[in-house]
């Protein structure tokens, strides 16, 4: 539970969070007053007049003037109010500013990747400075899927065959939680990421460290990518199948492909899984895979084939 949210929102970690936040509470509050107001009117009324002894007919009543400008003008500039609030802050939330640093994300079945500047990358953690604009240019590589991070309150469909985009300027430091809010199949509910925001100095001292290799041995950091790049969210190394086939004791082993043919599992099988996953599909499974070209680079899939060695 966050110490700063409140029954409907978590706490307020965007530039402009709070223009979002009164506006929801302003569309909340006002028809809750209104509809207090005339529910309250017609049972005061309906008591009032109810009938009372000997029937009598209520007065005849052609119209009342001042009563229907009343209720025809003052509807009329809450919805404009409402209308020019909304639109400004629409406005704000989708024009990002000139200066803003630009992230690429891609969404699919069922993560998000990162590739920021000097050829950084990341799978679910998207890391920004603090107080720094940002500018999500954000593309999915199968079906529609939706970027929500609660405590900005920000959220924007991403969709194959196209971009759209998303900014927002993080006021806080720490670590906010990141959805996947339009369904896009078995693994949705796990296509679950962090956003962390670190200072200025941290960001920049994270970029260079990560724009390289990794001075762990190759099976150490191919376990790290195995977590980082969200490869168990489909394979797991207990023995047990789960959306895909397990990883344990997965090198060296004969596998019965749906083409009616058997491979052993050597260094190339899994380098083409990795990058052409419809091309060889074992026998049990749904030809499901996304392709990781342009997610991982080559020493990050031999860093996962000296790990996958080790798995037994």
């Amino acid at each position: 539970m966050d110490p700063n949210g409140t029954l409907f929102f978590p706490g307020q970690s965007y530039t402009i969070a709070s223009d979002v936040d009164a506006l929801f509470y302003f569309v909340l509050y006002l028809p809750i007053f209104f509809f207090i107001l005339v529910t309250g009117g017609s049972f005061f009324f309906a008591w009032k007049y109810r009938r009372k002894g000997k029937d009598t007919f209520t007065p005849g009543i052609a119209n009342h003037t001042g009563l229907e400008i009343f209720w025809t003008v003052i509807p009329t500039i809450l919805v404009f109010i409402i209308f020019v609030w909304g639109f400004k802050t629409y406005l704000t939330m989708n024009v990002p500013p000139s200066n803003a640093m630009e992230i690429k994300v891609t969404g699919q079945k069922w993560f998000w990747s990162f590739n920021y500047k000097d050829g950084a990358s990341t799978t679910n953690e998207l890391v920004v400075p603090v107080n720094e604009p940002v500018n999500l240019l954000m593309s999915s590589k199968d079906v529609i899927h939706s970027f929500f991070i609660p405590g900005f309150r920000v959220k924007m469909d991403v969709l194959p065959n196209r971009y759209t985009t998303l900014w927002f300027e993080a006021t806080e430091t720490g670590e906010f939680d990141l959805f996947c809010t339009e369904y896009c199949g078995k693994g949705h509910s796990e296509m679950i990421g962090k956003v962390k925001v670190v200072t200025e100095d941290e960001y920049n001292k994270w970029l260079t460290s990560n724009s390289g290799g990794s001075d762990l041995p190759p099976e150490q950091w191919g376990a790290e990518l195995f977590k980082g790049k969200a490869c168990f969210s489909c394979h797991i190394i207990d023995g047990n199948p789960s959306v895909g086939p397990t990883f344990k004791g997965i090198f060296g082993r004969e596998e019965k492909l749906t083409n009616g043919s058997t491979i052993k599992v050597d260094e190339n099988y899994i380098r083409k899984s990795i990058l052409e996953p419809q091309a060889e599909v074992v026998v049990g499974f749904q030809p499901i895979m996304p392709t990781y070209q342009g997610v991982l680079k080559d020493d990050e899939i031999d860093a996962l084939i000296a790990y996958l060695k080790t798995v037994k």
